[in-house]
């Protein structure tokens, strides 16, 4: 068949391809003699440089599309796009850490290459396409540059035929065993794409041989080279390898035992190859992670200068995306690991970011400890192994030094978990040092150090193609690793009496001078973390305890998880700052007494903001991001007020007013531009006035749409917006009244056409959907105070529907497969809704869900089956901490704000009153600190409230009781209930109340 070339007509005249950019970026396209030149300039910010062409076109099955680019400039990511005739569907070709050069470099697509991107087609598959796009966008280096394309070049295919089976030069079947006598062809009768090759060997294996490959039997390029074989299985990885024939040249006669081809992917990355081999491998030769769902916790620094996780099993990871450090033991002759054990986790004191894992074997035991030294760039590892029977014994600890990231593989975005390249180990001096190359040419090697405070009695590196992916005996004191899974076992063995523990502290990153240095740093980051978290505290009866020790660990998630001024949802896969994720973490912040984190996020985030008033949805180390996200501006207006209401620096609101106002008229356009006569029409009612569609909510990312989400965070922002106007005195601050009142009513208006729209009896997530949230809802309530003004109705069957639905999930059995710990804000939503027993039964739920228990923390997503490996984000998740910590708080105490009065007790049910009851210390309001104690006794409902809070409104209590209520004596003073409400004055101290 004769296949001719399709010459996509990419020349001049230039006007065929157009340039566009995101917000602060610049692009120009201009024609050349072979195609085009897209010039950039990414100048401080994140964000993409376009150039765009129509090409209305239908894809075949098969093909080949080549395009040849050079230019010049840093390392950013390439893409090639092709979207539909709406743009709502989007195919893309990823290139990351893509560096043009001078000459020219082919770029071959074929549908394998091609992914989906985003959009809502049912069909991912490329078969119809209006446009295509060339993209360059911010990656690590930004800059200004310019890439050259050619003209790109069509070429359709027949469908690929059914190839024969491969045959070897020998004559013998690939799985059949043979000697080989000198090099080794095998033909696969036409090109093949390939993963790799497994090779396993006989008796006499070939330490050193070559892979090498041809499409024509003549010419030949070696694609891998062992050096250093120990026989056994060689899994041999040729990633994006397409080939007719393959050639092994193996010296000395070896037996092999047979051969096996693999398909693409399973060598298309180092993790697909290693999660294929651990499928098949013994359970705990891998770690858990890379076979079933693992699960693991942060240890930082405040601030995040130091950064290491450890996993459910006892693994712990060096740093962010570094090695591990597994432990295994040898009792009896035989190595035991994880999987030989039922590992149990532990914090210190049960909330201090201090994480332990004990194992417990037959007549011993072992727990390893992880520290993030506060005052030294340095984590702090130790493993105390511990004869536990009554006679001595020989224990071995043999610590693996291992190419995975505690992070699994499953784990992605902006850091793909799993494997982590060593291409180097070196032991010396007393201390092991392990180097990863650079992912990018160029870059310098990054090395970490180990410092042992007890020398080891044998140290082994190994090389991956010695095995090394187990602790094993025997090697070399360094090793160099060209396939960059180099790893290493330190041993310590031991005779120890009844009792007696072997004890290995581990300095990472830096060395302690001496075990009492050592411990002496442990402990003063013990201290540190005590006093930072005791500035709120709560006592609660046993049931309740968790809560208590979970709100204390989750304000440590989130100083953890900062990065410097950076508040991050986390630090792996959310490692960049959302200005939602901020403003949500700053009024827990400051709830909890600790302005100063929130005030230097907020001075940090208004240098990021667009000069058109846009708020960037997040900022990360390329800059801030140009995805519109339309919640964005109500909550940077929220986080710089709060600051106010909480700290009174009526000099710092001052500061951030051009900021926050320009916010506010960018905000303003974009709701104008929705109060459109084509949105007056009947049929999109349900749309007018609203925020535009965007993808703010995760749950719309495959289509932007009217979320609510983004309405109340921008009624929100008005609110805020003219209360800061009129502290300061503005102007304008009646000119934003009269927008806040007008886009509220416009809001409510929606709500009540999508309703009728949808036929639906709740809140809708979005009018454009009329879709379930109630998650989104929550909004409406806290922060934006609406709740009086919407329909009783549907705001009592949202917030039914949902306490039914998680309800439904804690049934044995029940049909579900995930949920997001966000909401938990549901849990703040029915305290305000005067229903605590239901608030504290998704409490309870929500809190059932963390994983492990006792580390206190949620990831972004919880799966029904624990082991069912999924993304699941951050462990933990600073976002869903925040989400946690209010909803614990507001079962205290919280603000109505309409009425300047703060509630009281409003979540604490019979639960909580029981015994001595419950209380609360130190709690930050804008009108000051309360602390609480309410317990229940004979009947009666006791409060002691004390703290220096004054707000205008005096102090809000419901009856907690079934029953009714009668008069209360505040102080000593008889005071009648308003129902089942009690109203106090300011300044009260002692309430009981009890039944009628």
């Amino acid at each position: 068949m004769l296949v001719l070339p399709i010459a996509l007509a990419l020349a001049a005249p230039a006007p065929d391809w157009r340039a566009s950019a995101s917000d602060g970026v610049t692009a120009r396209v201009a024609a050349t003699a072979e195609g085009l030149r897209l010039e950039y300039d990414f100048a401080a910010v994140s964000g993409y440089a376009v150039a765009r062409r129509d090409l209305p076109r239908d894809w075949p099955a098969n093909f080949v599309l080549r395009l040849k680019v050079r230019g010049s400039g840093a390392v950013n990511d390439l893409q090639i796009k092709f979207t539909d005739a709406e743009g709502k569907n989007v195919w893309w070709v990823q290139r990351r850490n893509f560096r043009p050069s001078a000459a020219w470099q082919t770029i071959e697509i074929r549908p394998r290459d091609i992914a989906f991107a985003w959009g809502p087609n049912a069909d991912k598959t490329l078969r119809r396409t209006a446009a295509m796009e060339i993209v360059l966008v911010r990656g690590r280096d930004g800059g200004a540059g310019q890439l050259e394309i050619a003209e790109p070049v069509f070429t359709p295919l027949p469908p690929p035929a059914p190839l024969p089976p491969p045959r070897a030069s020998d004559g013998r079947a690939l799985d059949a065993p043979r000697t080989i006598a000198g090099p080794l062809t095998i033909d696969f009768g036409g090109p093949r794409e390939l993963g790799g090759v497994m090779l396993r060997w006989g008796q006499r294996f070939a330490p050193r041989y070559t892979i090498a490959e041809s499409d024509d039997g003549r010419r030949w390029r070696t694609v891998r080279t062992v050096t250093a074989g120990d026989g056994g299985e060689d899994p041999l990885a040729l990633p994006e390898l397409e080939t007719r024939y393959l050639r092994l040249t193996a010296p000395g006669r070896p037996a092999l035992a047979s051969i096996a081809v693999m398909p693409p992917a399973w060598g298309a990355t180092p993790n697909a190859m290693i999660g294929a081999l651990a499928k098949t491998a013994p359970r705990g030769t891998y770690p858990r992670g890379f076979t079933e769902q693992s699960y693991w916790t942060l240890v930082a620094s405040d601030g995040g200068a130091v950064s290491g996780l450890i996993g459910e099993d006892g693994a712990i990871e060096v740093a962010k995306g570094g090695f591990s450090l597994e432990p295994f033991v040898v009792a009896d002759g035989k190595r035991l690991s994880w999987a030989d054990v039922t590992p149990e986790q532990t914090l210190r004191d049960g909330y201090l970011p201090i994480p332990r894992v004990h194992w417990s074997g037959d007549g011993w035991t072992l727990d390893t400890t992880l520290v993030a030294d506060q005052s030294a760039p340095r984590l702090l590892a130790r493993w105390r192994l511990t004869n536990t029977g009554d006679r001595p014994r020989s224990l071995r600890l043999a610590l693996g030094v291992r190419p995975f990231q505690v992070n699994p593989a499953a784990q992605f975005l902006s850091q793909q978990g799993g494997v982590s390249p060593i291409s180097r180990i070196a032991w010396a001096d007393g201390r092991l040092a392990v180097t990863t190359l650079p992912a990018i040419a160029g870059d310098p090697s990054v090395t970490r150090t180990l410092y042992p405070l007890a020398a080891p009695g044998r140290v082994a590196t190994r090389a991956f193609d010695q095995g090394a992916l187990v602790p094993a005996d025997g090697g070399a004191l360094m090793v160099d690793d060209p396939v960059q899974l180099a790893a290493a076992t330190l041993d310590w063995q031991a005779t120890l009496a009844p009792g007696e523990t072997l004890d290995i502290p581990i300095a990472i990153g830096a060395p302690a001078s001496d075990r009492a240095a050592f411990a002496a740093a442990e402990q003063a980051t013990a201290g540190y973390w005590q006093r930072r978290l005791g500035a709120v505290t709560i006592t609660a009866p046993p049931a309740k305890q968790a809560v208590a020790d979970t709100l204390k660990t989750a304000l440590a998630h989130i100083l953890m998880s900062r990065e410097g001024p950076a508040l991050k949802p986390g630090t792996r896969s959310y490692d960049r700052s959302w200005i939602r994720d901020g403003a949500m973490m700053g009024d827990t912040l400051l709830r909890l007494g600790q302005p100063a984190p929130v005030r230097a996020f907020a001075d940090w985030y208004a240098t990021k903001l667009f000069a058109n008033g846009k708020v960037p949805c997040c900022v990360d180390a390329r800059g801030p991001d140009p995805v519109p996200e339309n919640d964005s501006q109500g909550e940077y207006i929220h986080l710089v007020t709060q600051l106010y209401r909480y700290t009174g620096d009526r000099a710092a609101l001052a500061r951030a007013w051009p900021g926050l106002d320009a916010a506010r008229r960018y905000m303003e356009a974009q709701r104008q531009s929705e109060r459109n006569a084509a949105n007056l029409a009947p049929a999109r009612r349900h749309l007018y006035g609203l925020m535009p569609p965007s993808i703010s909510h995760e749950g719309y990312s495959a289509e932007a749409q009217y979320s609510l989400w983004d309405d109340f965070w921008a009624l929100t922002g008005y609110k805020d917006a003219a209360f800061a106007a009129a502290v300061l005195g503005k102007p304008e601050r009646a000119t934003i009244a009269a927008q806040r009142d007008e886009f509220a009513a416009d809001i409510h208006a929606a709500i009540a056409a999508s309703v009728k729209r949808f036929g639906i009896d709740f809140i809708p997530g979005a009018t454009s959907l009329g879709d379930f949230d109630a998650t989104s809802t929550t909004m409406a309530l806290d922060p934006a105070d609406e709740g009086a003004r919407l329909d009783p109705e549907l705001l009592g069957n949202t917030f039914a529907r949902q306490y039914d639905r998680v309800m439904a999930r804690t049934a044995p059995g029940a049909a579900w497969a995930d949920y997001t710990p966000y909401e938990l804000r549901n849990v703040s939503a029915l305290v305000r809704l005067g229903q605590p027993g239901r608030a504290n039964d998704l409490l309870d739920a929500y809190m059932a869900d963390r994983r492990p228990a006792a580390w206190n923390g949620w990831a972004e997503v919880v799966g029904r089956d624990p082991r069912e490996i999924r993304f699941i984000g951050d462990m933990p998740h600073a976002w869903v901490a925040s989400d946690f910590i209010r909803a614990a708080l507001d079962l205290f105490a919280y603000v109505r704000p309409g009425e300047d009065a703060i509630v009281l007790a409003g979540g604490l049910d019979a639960s909580w009153l029981a015994g001595k009851g419950a209380a609360i210390e130190g709690l930050r309001t804008p009108y000051g600190r309360v602390s609480l104690a309410a317990r229940a006794q004979d009947g009666a409902l006791i409060v002691d409230l004390s703290g220096d809070a004054r707000p205008p409104g005096g102090f809000i209590i419901d009856w907690p009781f079934a029953g009714t209520p009668g008069t209360a004596l505040v102080d000593g003073v008889r005071r009648r209930p308003s129902g089942k409400q009690l109203r106090l004055p300011a300044g009260a101290a002692q309430i009981v109340w009890r039944p009628a």
